[in-house]
């Protein structure tokens, strides 16, 4: 790192030099690694069991809010039992007897004296067929009674079992049967029938207030939906060979314009749009916005499958292999304690000036350290420059607890065992072609005076260490998909002849482009109206949409107890809906950023102007840990439980106490899904980045690290580093500890001067000319690939044959037929004709 141009500003930045040369002889690396290191200075390197900087632990067990780890594993989806207990409100509980009592009065009538689960395959399947002939009368009662009927089935037929687990096994045969019969194509038709029902639509508009009771039949078939798609996704190795065959065939289907020309999740899509637009109020959005998810995540795959992907394209690509498998890497990590709060800084500030006289007593001990310390600079001036004012500061609150003591405290001496040093920092760093090109240019004009344009080879004349500094970047150079991607793109926009047509893999993904390409930027605005609405920060409005159109009964709680259980209700659904959005969101911006760059950047402009980083950003302006271990869920009224067991009666001292668990499983899922997509929003994008500055993210990001998850602070930190640069030296003195952590968890591209800011401080802020230049090429892409109408006809194919023109079939106007003798005596046999001319 030290040999590719990274100064390190000893007069700025005393205190992170001294660490990152104790990181370098930890690590065995640059100059640092012969240099031996005392007690004093060992004590200055990353506790491993702490996953932080050690300073003196009275610092730290002062300065730092305990607060526990938590042992979360992100992945796509929660458990199986809760995600299936999300799918209903507390206050749909009344409705299980009743989908029970409709199928008993259905399959009475037909098998009066057995069970389900006493019936053989050939007995199921005729129930089942039946059901769905059922599903075709006209008359809506009973449609809906017959449709109830399926949703038992689909719920595991509970009041024949006697446990959860065997719950569980009867929906999955009873839901691969009704898949196998035909089932899930009726419900999408009905679906679109109920969608295009203006009488409901007009009838719920005109309503003061919308309950449970005005989306009925909606309800009935999502949860059918829902609970097929979450069913059949889960992947069982247990399952029969011809459950695997209609498992792929169903996933195709999916993902396939074969319902009503669309993937269903373009008809899910326009379903949010018109809850929006207000001309359906009446929509059961949470449960809208749940299959939504799973169907994108069923079709496309999730946060495994695109690593799978990635992998097999970057070979496809030619391209080397990754440097490291990224899950397995964050899994890996362990959390950083998190800064001070502020009631801890005050206590800090008040004991640090009771012992600030304290530090001339000892001024021998000082004059020691200061002789043994082999990296502290020589320059006297570093005082007066830290004394400087704050360089372009923009955030004011300082944190003089993070700041380094000049003398540490007497630390007793550890056993010679119990050191214990990390072995490494967790990821290869990586350089852009870009950056190569960028110190080249910049070395050639240092020291010979001139340049040379995309030439990376041309070493001639640079001294000897640039060399090796060259060889190091080329080391670690990582071409990304989306880098070859642009570059063929340009390719396709220069010479189009030559090139050729592309062709396009009809890949999942890409049907699912095609299919919101016109209606995308609609369809994000759409889904942040929702989240602001669902978000605990926002504050009732009048002009915003109602999304408790699927919780609020139709007669409001009289009771305290009735209360309580509505507002625990009423914070679960809005916590879903965040969750379901945020992983939708995150879903589509990968897969679209793996399938072509453009189609990503495409989704995330509109997200930007649609003003998702101001969103994000005052979601997380809260207090994050109350968020995060909230308890808005009553255990006992979850489904499965709640239809296999016998209730306990409910207390308002039982409500208040929620479960047992330490953390919400759904929020820090919700809130890790959120800091991607920001992440994602502003990645290499100066102008984005410079959004976050303004908007004062720092503070807000910082009291996000109090959660101890180590996924979590990573995205967070990363977050953080992009605009440290621009936050001023203040700020960076102000927060060592957290621009340690950025260092010891962060990837880091070598010759990126993010501690510093020495030579971007000044660059220019256009906003709109980056977004301008970078819309351009979106709509360039999307007018090539997608748009055939308006291909420019210089470059379509001509016709030269003359029997082959004059044999095309030419459709006249009504009127020019009518006409047509006028036609022939005004322009053939009233002109004259030289036909000797005409046939040279």
């Amino acid at each position: 790192v030290t040999s590719v141009d990274l100064k390190l500003s000893r007069m700025t930045y005393r205190p992170l030099a001294r660490r990152y040369c104790a990181l370098n002889a930890m690590d065995g690396g640059g100059n640092g690694g012969a240099l031996p290191l005392n007690n004093k200075q060992r004590n200055m390197l990353p506790n491993k069991s702490r996953g932080e900087f050690a300073r003196n632990p009275r610092k730290d067990s002062e300065g730092l809010s305990e607060s526990p780890d938590f042992e979360f594993e992100y992945a796509d989806t929660d458990k199986w039992a809760a995600e299936l207990s999300e799918l209903y409100s507390y206050t749909e509980g009344p409705e299980f007897a009743l989908n029970r009592k409709c199928f008993e009065v259905e399959f009475r009538a037909h098998v009066p004296d057995e069970k389900w689960t006493e019936l053989d395959a050939e007995q199921h399947r005729a129930h089942a067929m039946r059901l769905l002939d059922g599903l075709e009368v006209t008359a809506r009662e009973k449609r809906l009674k017959v449709a109830r009927a399926i949703l038992y089935m689909a719920q595991g037929m509970f009041a024949d079992c006697g446990s959860e687990a065997e719950v569980q096994h009867w929906m999955r045969y009873n839901i691969f049967l009704l898949l196998d019969v035909g089932t899930f194509s009726a419900l999408v038709e009905l679906l679109n029938m109920e969608i295009d029902n203006s009488a409901a639509c007009s009838s719920a508009v005109r309503k003061p207030a919308i309950s449970l009771a005005d989306s009925t039949d909606l309800r009935v078939l999502l949860n059918i939906m829902y609970l097929m798609v979450e069913t059949i996704q889960q992947d069982d190795p247990t399952d029969r060979p011809e459950w695997k065959i209609i498992r792929e065939t169903f996933r195709a289907e999916l993902g396939s314009p074969l319902f009503n020309n669309e993937p269903i999740s373009v008809m899910l899509f326009s379903m949010v749009t018109k809850f929006c637009s207000g001309h359906a109020p009446h929509f059961p959005m949470k449960k809208v916005l749940l299959l939504l998810w799973k169907s994108i995540l069923f079709t496309l795959g999730g946060f495994e499958q695109l690593q799978n992907i990635k992998v097999h394209k970057r070979e496809e690509l030619a391209l080397p292999p990754l440097p490291e498998d990224s899950i397995r890497v964050i899994r890996s990590m362990r959390a950083a304690s998190p800064p001070a709060s502020a009631s801890d800084l005050i206590e800090q500030q008040q004991k640090r000036a009771r012992r600030e006289h304290k530090a001339l007593i000892k001024q021998d001990n000082l004059d020691a350290f200061n002789e043994k310390d082999p990296y502290k600079p020589d320059d006297s001036r570093d005082d007066d420059e830290d004394n400087d004012d704050n360089d372009n500061s923009i955030e004011a609150e300082t944190f003089p607890l993070e700041r380094d003591e000049v003398m540490p405290l007497p630390i007793p001496h550890l056993p010679a065992e119990r050191v214990s040093l990390p072995k490494g920092l967790p990821w290869a760093p990586k350089v852009r072609e870009k950056d190569i090109e960028n110190f080249l240019e910049s070395s050639r004009s240092k020291f010979i005076g001139y340049t040379l344009r995309n030439d990376t080879d041309t070493v001639v004349g640079l001294p000897r260490p640039i060399h090796e500094s060259i060889k190091t970047l080329k080391q670690h150079k990582y071409v990304s998909i989306a880098e070859i991607q642009i570059t063929k793109e340009e390719e396709y926009q220069k010479t189009p002849l030559s090139v050729g047509e592309e062709e396009v893999e009809m890949s999942s993904t890409e049907l699912l482009y095609q299919g919101i390409l016109p209606s995308l930027p609609q369809y994000m605005i759409a889904l942040l109206k929702i989240l602001l609405a669902a978000a605990p920060t926002s504050k009732a409005k009048t002009d915003s949409i109602n999304i408790l159109a699927d919780v609020l009964p139709e007669e409001m709680p009289t009771t305290v107890l009735q209360s309580m259980k509505l507002g625990v209700d009423v914070n679960r659904h809005k916590e879903i809906i965040v969750k379901a959005i945020s992983a939708i969101l995150l879903l589509l911006l990968k897969h679209f950023k793996l399938n072509h760059v453009y189609q990503f950047e495409y989704m995330a402009q509109h997200l930007v102007f649609a003003n998702c980083i101001p969103l994000i950003l005052k979601f997380f302006n809260q207090n994050i840990m109350s968020y995060i271990t909230a308890k808005n869920s009553i255990s006992v009224l979850d489904f499965p439980y709640c239809v296999v067991h016998e209730l306990p009666e409910l207390t308002a001292e039982s409500l208040e106490a929620g479960d047992n668990n330490q953390f919400c499983w759904r929020n820090l899922f919700s809130c890790i899904n959120l800091l991607r997509i920001l992440n994602k929003l502003t990645k290499w994008k100066h102008s984005r980045t410079m959004m976050l500055v303004v908007f004062k993210s720092a503070p807000i990001l910082k009291r996000a690290l109090k959660v101890k998850q180590a996924m979590m602070q990573l995205y967070v930190l990363k977050l953080l580093k992009v605009q440290t640069k621009y936050l001023g030296r203040q700020w960076r003195k102000s927060n060592m500890k957290t621009m340690s952590a950025i260092y010891q968890k962060v990837r880091h591209r070598l010759n990126d001067d993010w501690a510093y800011g020495n030579d971007l401080d000044a660059r220019p802020w256009d906003f709109q000319a980056e977004e301008c230049a970078l819309r351009a090429n979106i709509e360039r892409f999307n007018s090539r690939r997608y748009d055939k109408s308006h291909s420019n006809p210089d470059f379509l194919p001509v016709d030269n044959c003359l029997q082959s023109v004059l044999g095309q079939r030419v459709d006249l106007p009504e009127d020019f037929q009518m006409n047509y003798d006028l036609w022939l005596e005004r322009e053939v046999f009233s002109k004259p004709i030289s036909w000797e001319e005409l046939l040279q």
